[in-house]
């Protein structure tokens, strides 16, 4: 180490979700710790700037406005079209209300030290900002990804093309806007812009949206987005773009289809953020796919070198980054060191309705060999869902023979919400028995999860059973 260099008991490169819960952690216990990220504006990570955060508040302003022409089944007239720059001011405010406490300065304030500035490695143990360097008896990758691009099929002759870091900048909205991706994302904003007034087609080689998800939960979701006025070319890849307003689609039958629009949004994936890291000076070695080899306990071939959240190539949400973070503390602290486990992730698109899923999906138990049943609800006679127009929605269980929640899905209205003593099950190791003998206030919308469960207490009640009781009866 050098006199010009500083030494800190961890180094944090990328100032996101997973990021961010290290150093803080590492910090109020009393340790040095070195924030590292490109500038104040990136602080908070795609979640703030350009993931969660603006497309939550972007949903919540759709939303308000599709409930508003709604009201006309009740003699409500609603007239005039959503004010683009008075949505985006919105959204504006409400992340400008994140960032009052997530900026270098009120992370300094606390006690870290915070640089910004790319971040290189220079030795296995060091990286080097602005020219300085820094040692870090541990350092955590948590730079994050980006939207992947289209390289190609004419897209230089466009001139607009969105992404989810560009969308929420709009100087105003595009009349008729193509999808290109049909997965969260693509869904989400298509919807979003929908309800805006926006026309909107999507476009996606696979032949259902959100292709994670169970066929027949996202086909609920589709329909409803039918009905919301977005049109669908499910099993259509792009071709090329024969002008700055047209796109030529076609199908796996060499079928083709011209798509006039005045933007593009693309939704097709992600790629991750590890160019200029100087990997090689640590000693990490990439995997054939040109990611960051990670291990079971989310080090690097650098022991001492972590990744956290969306870089570690496994589940991109935030909520997932905290959960590597989780994995990482503890096994900085602990000798019985923990591996990460995605068997109790859980996800919500936050479509309307909603679609959430959680735990182990069947596709997942059957490869386990496991033995399990499912508990297969729809709505059409739930009484919350009568009172409030939503008898489309469905949900799965899949559950143990005695009774404990291997994972589910469901598509609902507030879906996310509902599942979350599910969820709960599911990570506990709760048996279903115990919800079922929940008290569940009538007519909350919660007691779907009742319904569902009564199946399988259904299935309790044998012709032995039924001897019995009428014997104890008598």
């Amino acid at each position: 180490m050098n006199a010009d260099s500083q030494a800190f008991d961890v180094i944090v490169i990328g100032a996101g979700s997973g990021g961010l819960n290290i150093a803080g952690f590492m910090n109020r216990v009393g340790f040095r710790v070195l924030l590292i990220d490109k500038s104040d504006e990136h602080i908070g990570g795609d979640c703030l700037n350009f993931g969660c955060v603006p497309s939550k508040a972007l949903i919540h302003a759709a939303r308000m406005v599709h409930e508003a022409k709604k009201s006309r089944q009740f003699g409500i007239e609603v007239s005039g079209v959503a004010d683009w720059r008075k949505v985006r001011a919105y959204i504006k405010d409400r992340q400008a209300i994140f960032r009052e406490h997530e900026n270098a300065a009120w992370f300094a304030k606390s006690g870290m030290t915070v640089v910004l500035g790319r971040a290189a490695f220079a030795t296995a143990n060091s990286v080097v900002v602005n020219g300085k360097e820094y040692y870090g008896k541990n350092i955590v990758i948590a730079t994050g990804s980006r939207p992947r691009l289209i390289s190609g099929q004419g897209i230089e002759k466009l001139s607009r093309v969105l992404n989810n870091e560009n969308i929420f900048d709009m100087e105003d909205l595009p009349k008729k806007l193509l999808v290109i991706g049909a997965g969260p994302i693509g869904t989400e904003i298509a919807q979003a812009l929908a309800f805006l007034g926006v026309e909107v087609v999507v476009s996606d080689s696979g032949s259902m949206i959100l292709g994670k998800e169970d066929p027949e939960i996202a086909e609920v979701l589709m329909k409803k987005m039918q009905e919301h006025g977005v049109v669908f070319q499910m099993e259509h890849s792009l071709k090329e773009f024969t002008s700055p307003n047209e796109a030529v689609l076609t199908n796996a039958k060499g079928g083709e289809v011209n798509i006039t629009f005045d933007a593009v949004f693309v939704g097709v994936g992600r790629a991750l953020n590890i160019e200029g890291l100087d990997l090689e000076k640590a000693g990490i070695v990439l995997n054939e796919r040109g990611s960051i080899e990670v291990d079971e306990y989310l080090r690097t071939s650098n022991r001492h070198v972590y990744l956290c959240g969306d870089i570690a190539g496994n589940y991109q949400f935030t909520h997932a980054a905290e959960m590597h973070a989780g994995v990482i503390l503890r096994n900085f602290f602990s000798p019985l060191k923990k591996k990460f486990r995605g068997d109790h992730i859980a996800w919500t698109t936050f479509t309307n309705p909603e679609i959430a899923t959680f735990g182990l999906q069947e596709n997942e138990i059957k490869k386990r060999s496991m033995e399990y049943r499912i508990l297969a609800t729809d709505f059409s006679e739930d009484d919350r869902a009568i009172t409030d127009d939503y008898q489309y929605g469905k949900s799965k269980l899949f559950v143990t023979t005695d009774g404990k929640v291997l994972g589910g899905t469901m598509v609902a209205p507030n879906a996310g919400e509902l599942v979350q003593e599910l969820i709960l099950a599911n990570s506990a190791n709760i048996s279903i028995e115990k919800l079922f003998a929940k008290t569940y206030p009538y007519p909350s919308a919660g007691r779907i999860n009742k319904r569902a469960i009564s199946v399988f207490m259904a299935h309790k009640l044998t012709e032995v059973s039924k001897k019995i009781l009428k014997l104890l009866y008598r």
